[in-house]
């Protein structure tokens, strides 16, 4: 795929307004607390303060505010997934991206367990393309031109880890700081493979 592709159908590349940038918002918020089976269009509305008929007016649908709010969430990754992506095997570009997804992990903690567990997110993101290239040039950039078996186990265990430790029981009680500060130091030594 070339960069124009790339671009093209970048995350949070579409243009929100601002009313759209206020529901995706409320629901955000929503999602978290109820997931997304659990948040109906009238709470949303509820939220922001409009009538159902408003919030219809910007979304058809509300599996169209949840791939709008995935691709905003997503969409603040793109900076550095464009220079892990270009970098090759420049370590510091992908550490930069591994931090920024880990800060928008640490800091959607609610979020992310709702991502990996609920069935509407997961056949939305299944059927969706820009997401589907993100995750595709994600996992590219961490492979860094590497596709040994060891490689990309070692790639989707990180990946894997992430999302299961800031949603992990035995954590619930970490502040963002700490838990961000152990999980940026651990990845290091993962990527490292230190022991």
């Amino acid at each position: 795929m070339s960069a124009t592709e790339d671009a093209a159908t970048a995350m949070g590349s579409t243009p929100l307004s601002v009313a759209q940038t206020r529901i995706v918002t409320a629901a955000l918020t929503l999602f978290e607390q109820h997931g997304v089976s659990g948040t109906s269009l009238q709470m949303i509305a509820d939220a922001v303060g409009v009538t159902k008929a408003a919030v219809y007016h910007q979304f058809r649908t509300k599996e169209a505010i949840v791939v709008a709010a995935v691709e905003m969430e997503l969409g603040r990754l793109e900076e550095a997934l464009d220079a892990a992506d270009a970098s090759g095997r420049d370590q510091r570009a992908v550490e930069t991206l591994l931090t920024q997804v880990i800060d928008l992990a640490v800091g959607r903690r609610r979020m992310v367990s709702t991502l990996q567990h609920d069935p509407v997110i997961a056949r939305l993101l299944a059927e969706h393309k820009p997401f589907q290239q993100f995750m595709e040039r994600f996992f590219r950039a961490m492979l860094g031109g590497k596709n040994d078996p060891t490689a990309r186990l070692r790639v989707a265990m990180l990946a894997s880890a992430i999302g299961g430790a800031v949603t992990h029981p035995l954590v619930t009680d970490f502040d963002d700081a700490t838990l961000r500060t152990e999980l940026i130091h651990l990845t290091r030594q993962f990527l490292e493979g230190e022991s």
